[in-house]
């Protein structure tokens, strides 16, 4: 149980470690905007579509999970603002953490922990370059701007989809619908669930990119990093989750 425990401190340790060095590379020495472009174009580009679909679906789903509910007390007119709340403040920010860190936290994990096992990192250093600054510090940078982006898209495509679904399935007044949405949903609301899409971008690409650094034992070594990152990221943003809301809100 101890030595459970020390492993826990030593990486948690080693995790801030990196994520300072990463924060001081990027106000001394930032990475080149290709660079960065480059992951913003696969973290939040190639996973739009993703997004999009799954928030529109969400959306849906709360509707026809409370409905049936909000239709026995005459409240059918709140179905648009319940949509908007509960995906700007709870559901959109953490789904999308949750979509990143299986889609491309476990892409980073694999890619820098291939880089490690291969001694291509090694490589990067003989050559005099940084690999914090080359691996770390990019894919830092496009999560802070990506994330809160497709935060953003989820609330959309799911207050559309709560729309749908609720005036195509159930007859609730459009008109209301909207109106009721844009009485009821303050802009906190929304830039609550920016801040925290913003601390999950954060500590996802920390803990993937740590395990993908940290990463040893071969091609089997590579698999275990990245299912320990996809993992310990998940749960991550979920405890997070559960202490910011109180602060936030």
């Amino acid at each position: 149980m101890w030595k459970i425990f020390e492993s826990f401190v030593n990486q948690v340790g080693e995790a801030t470690i990196l994520l300072f060095k990463a924060i001081v590379v990027i106000f001394t020495h930032p990475p080149k905007i290709k660079h960065v472009l480059k992951q913003m174009e696969e973290i939040g580009a190639n996973a739009a579509i993703l997004i999009a679909i799954t928030g529109f679906f969400m959306g849906g789903v709360i509707v026809i999970e409370i409905y049936p509910t909000f239709h026995k007390f005459n409240a059918d007119f709140l179905m648009g603002a319940v949509v908007s709340i509960s995906l700007s403040r709870e559901l959109s920010p953490v789904l999308v953490g949750l979509l990143v860190t299986a889609r491309s936290g476990s892409a980073m994990s694999a890619n820098i922990g291939t880089m490690r096992i291969t001694e291509q990192i090694d490589a990067l250093e003989v050559l005099s370059v940084d690999p914090i600054r080359y691996l770390v510090a990019p894919r830092l940078i496009a999560a802070l701007f990506v994330v809160p982006s497709l935060t953003i898209l989820s609330i959309a495509s799911g207050v559309l989809g709560g729309y749908v679904i609720s005036t195509e399935f159930f007859n609730v007044n459009p008109h209301i619908y909207w109106e009721k949405m844009k009485e009821l949903t303050e802009l906190y609301d929304i830039i609550g669930g920016v801040i925290k899409s913003v601390v999950f971008g954060l500590s996802l690409t920390i803990v993937a990119c740590y395990f993908g650094y940290t990463a040893s034992g071969g091609a089997e070594g590579v698999g275990k990093a990245t299912t320990k990152g996809v993992v310990i990221a998940s749960v991550l943003i979920l405890i997070l989750d559960y202490f910011l809301t109180p602060l936030i809100f």
